[in-house]
């Protein structure tokens, strides 16, 4: 007779078996092209991470792009840049498409490429020969000639801020032939060939006038972005003029620059940006992500004055208004463990985010403790860091709270291990969020079933927790996950406001079959 505890039969479903390994080097379950593909599209700055060189992203998405039919790249490309709202991803798989999907690139063109620096890093990734062409051809050169003979004047002074190309540059490689006069010398100007001022549109216009006289004739400073003016010693009350006229963004973003130039110390002043910053209808209109904010909470320097800073916590709570709830008992799960110290952006040399991937894992945990207040917060990395060293009070701000959690950072890293501690506790939930990098290394399943720990833990949750569903949230790129997708089981990858809006959906059994590709695949791309 067979010997019977070698042969006894399994309980539950049978688990998969994962056949591939992490950047970590652990045990995971490989995402298919697609999703893979979408996943380094989602997260991916093409900066170094703490597992992989930003040329190592290089190589494995051109690799992914190589397996990816035209089509589903195209709507990667669209989808994260109109919900991921990423730039430099999208621009690179525009540009394969240029190659590999020529069909598709005119469609996917004016969805990615939705102002000047997108047009411009377009230009650069081709000129760099990184998809295997070093010039821009006939349709790409065409497709770029449009966006310059239709954009408007304020849009393509906001090209024209930045080098590696220039815009002006950028003329000079497709010689644009504009149809009206005040873009012929627009682009005479931008290059530095012969002009008549007086053909100039408006805003170009002033400027000039401004350099020439201190002064144009509709009073105060031309309307041009405020790069374009710092060459020009700009009083402390220019600089304030340039945070009143700014957009919402671009005073969130200089907060620091208002501050070294003595903005703060106008009267006034301090209350004119505070309020810009927390007016509702701004922050609405701007599609700000939530770490944004963040990460302009963190850059402020002591000089910014504490009204300023406070206006961007209440800035932050209004824009997470918009997060939808999940239908209901949740467990959020956000790792905590060492290399979520990296940034979340990557290392990127001068211009590293101070952003980490533990404050983002933080905020979201925050977000949803503060949004439904009986939600369990599980912070782990080789298990789960107990409430006695991370203290929550639901009732304290976003930003608090999210503090307090990525203080906890350090340690290894197991996915499995809230699932361990759920199932230990007898926990109940409906909705289980592991918001992570992925990386897990720490646990082995010696069970002998070759699935990953974190998939036969959650296979035992689901005994006492039937209707159960799991999302993974991946805040970098990679090409693997623990969780293997199926219908309980929803991988998705990024951290703009969308993430939210896909979980509140899976959480109702809202999403089709094929999850996150299947909101992808919905893209309609232009015609």
């Amino acid at each position: 007779m067979a010997n019977i505890q070698l042969f006894k039969s399994l309980k539950g479903r049978l688990l998969p078996k994962a056949n591939s390994l992490n950047q970590a080097g652990g045990t995971a379950y490989p995402f298919s092209a697609e999703h893979a593909l979408a996943q380094y599209a989602a997260t991916g700055c093409l900066n170094g991470t703490y597992y992989a060189s930003a040329e190592t992203q290089l190589e494995t998405v051109m690799t992914l792009c190589s397996q990816v039919d035209p089509l589903m790249l195209a709507k990667i490309a669209v989808y994260c840049r109109q919900y991921g709202y990423m730039k430099d991803m999208p621009a690179l798989l525009l540009a394969v498409l240029s190659v590999k999907g020529k069909a598709y690139l005119p469609m996917a063109f004016p969805q990615v490429v939705d102002n000047g620096k997108m047009l411009r890093n377009f230009v650069q990734i081709l000129r760099s020969g990184t998809v295997g062409r070093k010039s821009l051809g006939t349709r790409p050169k065409k497709l770029v000639q449009d966006w310059l003979n239709n954009a408007s004047e304020r849009a393509l002074l906001s090209a024209a801020v930045g080098n590696n190309p220039s815009l002006a540059d950028v003329v000079k490689m497709v010689h644009p032939k504009p149809q009206e006069s005040w873009r012929e010398a627009f682009f005479a100007w931008l290059i530095g060939k012969p002009y008549d001022e007086n053909a100039l549109p408006p805003i170009t216009r002033a400027f000039e006038q401004y350099k020439r006289q201190g002064s144009c004739d509709e009073g105060g400073l031309p309307a041009v972005p405020f790069q374009m003016l710092t060459s020009l010693n700009l009083t402390t009350a220019d600089w304030a003029e340039i945070a009143k006229q700014g957009s919402w963004q671009m005073v969130r973003m200089n907060l620091n620059t208002f501050a070294r130039h003595g903005v703060f110390e106008l009267p006034g002043m301090a209350k004119m940006v505070a309020d810009k910053l927390s007016d509702r209808k701004n922050i609405m209109q701007a599609n700000v992500f939530p770490y944004q904010l963040m990460t302009a909470y963190q850059s402020s320097s002591k000089a910014i004055p504490l009204m300023v800073r406070e206006a961007l916590q209440d800035a932050l709570e209004i824009a997470l208004e918009n997060v939808l709830p999940v239908v209901g008992k949740m467990v959020v799960c956000p790792d905590v463990s060492g290399s979520m110290h990296s940034p979340a952006t990557g290392f990127r040399p001068g211009a590293t985010t101070v952003t980490r991937c533990v404050d983002i894992a933080a905020l979201i945990a925050a977000t949803y403790l503060r949004k439904q207040r009986d939600t369990v917060i599980l912070p782990f990395e080789y298990q789960v860091v107990e409430s006695n060293r991370v203290t929550l009070n639901p009732r304290d701000t976003v930003l608090t709270n999210a503090a307090k959690l990525a203080a906890a950072c350090g340690g290894g890293t197991d996915c499995s291990a809230p699932l361990k501690w759920l199932n230990a506790k007898g926990i109940r939930a409906d909705l289980v969020l592991l918001v992570s990098d992925n990386e897990s290394w720490g646990s082995i399943n010696r069970k002998g079933s070759g699935a990953t720990e974190t998939m036969r833990q959650w296979e035992m949750f689901k005994r006492f927790n039937p209707s159960a569903r799991l999302v993974c949230l991946d805040i970098q790129p990679n090409a693997t996950t623990q969780a293997k997708e199926r219908d309980d089981i929803l991988n998705i990858g990024g951290f703009s406001d969308t993430v939210f809006q896909l979980i509140s959906a899976f959480s109702q059994g809202q999403m089709q079959s094929q999850h996150w590709l299947g909101e992808i695949d919905k893209v309609t791309l232009s015609q």
